[in-house]
């Protein structure tokens, strides 16, 4: 009972502790890596699969974050709680908010594969395949899809905006999107 009081204790107190900051990071994966997930990481993380909350150059296979991060991360895959800055790879994925630059290196061009952003979309989306939850900006893609939007511009070959003024009998509606341009301000 004595070794449990302690070692629950121990565990207590290392939860309460700060995260540290630290200037790089190397790593092969989260749980193998220089410094671990708790910590912050504030200037360059090489990887193959990364995950730190940072405001750095990222630079790895799968660039993952956590918490408020920013910065520029170039990968494969790129994921990240919310983020601020450029995220370049084939695909990007962030749960909730975005503000910055979402494209990637696909075919060549300055696109991505998918970029998908499940929150606020503030800023750039340059894909085959664009989402947004709430966008305010533009996306550039093939199939453009944003939940809603503030003030947003889509260009492409699919442009959804669902909640659009002029799509109200959704799903009644036989074609809730526009070809080439989709708007709302």
């Amino acid at each position: 009972m004595k070794r449990l009081l302690i070692v629950l204790a121990g565990m207590f107190i290392a939860s309460g502790a700060a995260a540290e900051t630290r200037p790089f990071n190397l790593s092969l994966t989260p749980d193998a890596a220089v410094y671990d997930r708790g910590d912050i990481i504030k200037g360059i993380t090489l990887s193959i699969w990364g995950e730190n909350q940072q405001t750095s150059l990222a630079i790895g296979f799968v660039n993952g974050t956590i918490g408020e991060s920013a910065g520029l991360s170039v990968g494969l895959l790129n994921y990240a709680e919310n983020y601020k800055g450029l995220q370049w790879g084939l695909v990007n994925y962030t749960t909730g908010n975005f503000a910055g630059w979402q494209g990637g290196p696909f075919v060549g061009l300055l696109v991505s594969a998918v970029n998908y952003t499940g929150g606020d979309m503030t800023g750039l989306q340059l894909g085959a395949v664009n989402y947004a939850g709430r966008l305010s900006g533009l996306q550039i893609g093939l199939v453009n899809y944003a939940e809603t939007t503030d003030a947003g511009v889509q260009i492409g070959l699919v442009n959804i905006i669902p909640q659009n003024e002029w799509f109200d009998n959704l799903p009644d509606e036989l074609a809730p999107a526009m070809i080439l341009v989709n708007w709302r301000f």
